[in-house]
């Protein structure tokens, strides 16, 4: 009690509200630019934050993390393109509404949902986190042996829409892993002669090329064009209460199918807003009404994309098991600032830790405000064409890439891992496995080791907790998830129809 009563007042610091307040406003812009993403955005802001405090830095990582995540409804709704791949299902009523004149209560609509399910995501970390750091504690090298598997099968498996492609997708990042010291036995390996690479990868020059730099060439190669002339904002930007009440059992719902899908590694914010929508629609007593302009539509999905967010740190934080793309590259924020997810986060860094709990509650209160009273200005944001777009991304990567060693080779990884990641996304693999492979990699390969050599290369030693049993076996259903995730794509694809 005493450090979430410690990690509240702290979160409410100037520096800590400024920051809040800053990266949702940067967030809300990346996510309401179409083509772009709340993963390039946090990669992106990974650089500014290494200078910060850790539980500053933390905040500033989530606030940019949740403005996207709600931003991408602002173009869905008024451009019928969604920002962001979580924001499809909020175009389907969204845009429909706009069409009828009532863009203001669409976007009123998208802003409450989208607080409401962030907000309510945070009860989640406050509750379900320590438990799941209590169950680490049980953990051995052969619990994260497995717990490493089971990361990158099932990141790899939900988030790629074939099985093989998601396992080419970690198994390239677990071999880019490799690159460095032999954490056993201190013996350079595929270093090239190059001293810098020692130490590994530099992480940040890294996630730079492989979300940023990729996008910049992949918007590119494409024809520059000018995104379609906005509908233009006649109505006021809010519910009255009769139409809060009808929307607000709709929130509540889908916060908590937000919430568990989000604790789920690998599942994101697309498949919790259909769900959401889904589900909104079945219980609604208008149900005739979706898809031709309905405000329950919109709540169910927003509240459960947003609650997504806080869902996804979970795993992430508790176990180093990222829920999606984003979290991945969060959980490389946590690595720089020296901070290692489990225990630990709860216990010898429990202050830094609640300070962020209560800072992503905040966030989500200024995601309201924002959201309420400058969206106007942020739907003309989402019409910003690609050629003012490609020349800034390229910039504050370089810059990103240079800033925190000060060395150009680190540019020159970026700009490596920015061509790598290019094909990545023309071949349909999964740049998050990729990520998840480099953080999970090394603490996989010590776990094996390292329990191999304390009994004596008995290989049954492997199969010897019951922990590790589950995990395998959670490992053998996520790598048949892509079966699973083709049903449900069957299923959007007949929802959108």
């Amino acid at each position: 009690m005493s450090d979430m009563l410690y990690g509240l007042l702290n979160a409410l610091t100037l520096v800590n509200l400024f920051a809040a307040l800053g990266s949702v406003f940067v967030g809300i812009v990346v996510g309401a630019l179409p083509g772009l993403s709340a993963a390039m955005g946090v990669a992106l802001l990974i650089p500014i934050t290494f200078g910060m405090p850790a539980d500053t830095a933390l905040i500033a990582l989530a606030g940019v993390y949740c403005g996207a995540m709600y931003g991408g409804s602002i173009s869905a709704i008024l451009l019928h393109t969604p920002g962001t791949s979580s924001a499809a299902a909020t175009a389907i009523d969204g845009y429909q509404l706009t069409l009828q004149g009532k863009a203001g209560k669409a976007l009123a609509t998208a802003t409450i949902a989208s607080f409401v399910g962030g907000f309510l995501s945070t009860i989640a970390l406050y509750t379900i986190s320590p438990l799941l750091a209590n169950l680490a504690l049980k953990f051995g090298p052969t619990e994260y042996f497995w717990l490493s598997i089971f990361g990158l099968t099932i990141i790899a498996g939900v988030s790629s829409g074939s099985m093989l492609k998601g396992l080419i997708s970690g198994a390239l990042g677990l071999v880019i892993s490799t690159i460095g010291m032999d954490p056993m036995l201190g013996i350079p390996r595929f270093t090239f002669g190059q001293n810098f690479l020692l130490e590994g990868l530099p992480f940040t020059a890294t996630l730079i090329g492989l979300f940023s730099m990729s996008q910049v060439l992949v918007l590119a190669e494409k024809k520059i064009k000018d995104m379609d002339k906005i509908k233009e904002l006649k109505d006021k930007i809010y519910l009255n209460w009769k139409e809060t009440k009808r929307i607000l059992p709709t929130c509540l719902r889908s916060t908590v199918i937000g919430t568990v899908i989000g604790i789920l590694p690998g599942a994101g914010g697309t498949i919790a807003s259909f769900v959401g929508y889904n589900e909104a629609k079945r219980f609604s007593k208008s149900d005739i009404e979706f898809g031709k302009g309905n405000i329950e539509g919109v709540a169910g999905a927003e509240a459960a994309n947003n609650a997504v967010t806080g869902g996804s740190l979970i795993p992430t934080l508790t176990l180093g098991i990222p829920g999606n793309s984003v979290t991945a590259i969060l959980l490389g924020g946590l690595v720089i600032q020296g901070l290692r997810p489990g225990p630990d986060l709860f216990t010898i860094h429990g202050k830094t830790t609640y300070t962020f709990f209560a800072g992503f509650a905040i966030v989500n209160i200024f995601m309201l405000i924002l959201g309420l009273f400058g969206v106007r200005f942020f739907a003309k944001v989402s019409t910003i064409k690609d050629s003012i777009l490609i020349p800034i991304i390229f910039s504050l990567s370089v810059i990103g890439s240079y800033a925190i060693n000060n060395r150009m080779s680190d540019v020159w990884i970026m700009f490596i891992f920015g061509i790598i990641g290019y094909f990545v996304k023309k071949v349909d693999l999964n740049p998050a496995a990729i990520v998840l492979a480099l953080i999970l990699g090394p603490i996989g390969e010590t776990g094996l080791r390292r329990t191999l050599i304390m009994n004596k290369g008995d290989l049954k030693s492997l199969f010897s907790s019951t922990i590790s049993w589950v995990l395998i076996i959670l490992s053998v259903l996520s790598l048949l998830s892509p079966i699973f995730m083709a049903k449900f794509e069957k299923k959007k694809d007949e929802t959108l129809a």
